[in-house]
């Protein structure tokens, strides 16, 4: 590719983030943005589709006997936090550095990948099929984001899932499941010996959560974490609480399902346990995979990430790779540099390159 293509890309894909920054699409409400790339791609008489809020397009020459590439990432954002000095609507570059809710978590993947795409699209000696999508509700793990679109995409041999990880590899994640805890006792009046204080009984529960430690760690993605982040009991000052209610957030490594981790849980804790979900599994990709395999010839650098992503829903091999930092996702005054996403888009076709 020449000088003059790459520019082309790189300017498209900033003029395009910036469009998304400023259509607000949280959660469950990203009919703005799911709009703004379907005008993008159709722009480019690129034939796209959409499934809710989620958008995908195939490469022009798609071929249903070849392996199929997806390359993922999302268009949802979280709410902005209160500590926003800049609005977060508005695109603001300044200082090589462009400002705006979504940029850095996950835009910059987003239009990086969606470059990449373009740069393949028209190629008709591709040993693999390329598929694009924008996924909805990846903030929520919702269950109309890339799990409702994958059944649309047929056959899938493995992801390039796009979050901010400095360009290096997440070749694994934790899973997630979070539980829902309720201690119960008996209401009486705090001024007399009565009673049974449920908020004591979750004490002892929490501080079990505290220092519990499974025992089998792995190099790459570590312990089992969990923590106590929410609590609530009571509703005046002189009530004995006859319930305290709590929630805990465990980070699973690949040692264990979360069935297992929820069995201990129930043989250790005296209080009702009830999880919100175990669909949210750990994942890893081999690091003989090709595509891992393209990126350490690159000198890219690996790792086991402690955060989820849409790869946790992927039933086929996923790398996890972007422009941009995690450390700046959901913070006040989020930012990408411009940079980041010229070299985003430089590694992803040196990766791909190497492959097809």
């Amino acid at each position: 590719m020449n000088k003059k293509e790459f520019t082309g890309l790189y300017e498209d894909a900033i003029s395009l983030l910036k469009q998304l920054i400023a259509i607000p699409s949280f959660s469950k409400e990203e009919q703005g943005t799911a709009v703004a790339l379907l005008q993008f791609l159709n722009s480019r008489n690129i034939l796209s589709h959409r499934r809710m809020n989620n958008v995908w397009a195939l490469n022009k020459h798609y071929d249903a006997n070849k392996p199929t590439i997806l390359l993922n990432s999302h268009h949802d954002t979280v709410k902005p936090n209160k500590d926003y000095t800049l609005d977060p609507f508005t695109p603001l570059e300044k200082e090589g550095k462009l400002f705006g809710l979504g940029s850095n978590d996950a835009g910059a993947s987003l239009v990086s990948l969606l470059a990449v795409f373009l740069h393949f699209h028209e190629r008709n000696d591709l040993k693999y099929n390329l598929v694009f999508a924008a996924s909805a509700e990846e903030e929520i793990s919702g269950n109309n984001g890339v799990q409702a679109l994958l059944t649309e995409l047929g056959k899938v041999d493995f992801a390039i899932v796009g979050e901010p990880t400095q360009m290096e590899m997440a070749v694994a994640e934790k899973g997630l499941m979070v539980l829902d805890c309720v201690c119960k006792g008996k209401s009486g009046h705090a001024a007399r010996d009565d009673g049974d204080n449920a908020i004591y009984k979750a004490m002892n529960c929490v501080a079990w959560f505290k220092n519990y430690t499974f025992s089998k760690a792995t190099p790459l993605l570590g312990p089992v974490k969990m923590s106590v982040t929410m609590i609530s009991a009571g509703t005046q000052h002189n009530i004995v609480p006859a319930e305290c209610h709590f929630a805990v957030d465990i980070r699973i490594n690949e040692c264990y399902t979360h069935e297992e981790v929820l069995e201990t849980v129930r043989q250790h804790v005296n209080c009702d346990v009830e999880p919100r979900s175990m669909r949210l599994r750990s994942s890893s990709i081999s690091l003989e995979h090709p595509i891992v395999k393209a990126g350490l010839g690159l000198g890219l650098k690996y790792y086991g990430s402690p955060t989820l992503s849409d790869k946790a829903l992927m039933p086929f091999p996923a790398l996890k790779i972007g422009p941009g930092d995690s450390a700046r996702s959901h913070t006040a005054d989020e930012y990408i540099y411009i940079d980041e996403i010229k070299k985003g888009i430089d590694i992803y076709i040196e990766m791909l390159n190497n492959i097809l």
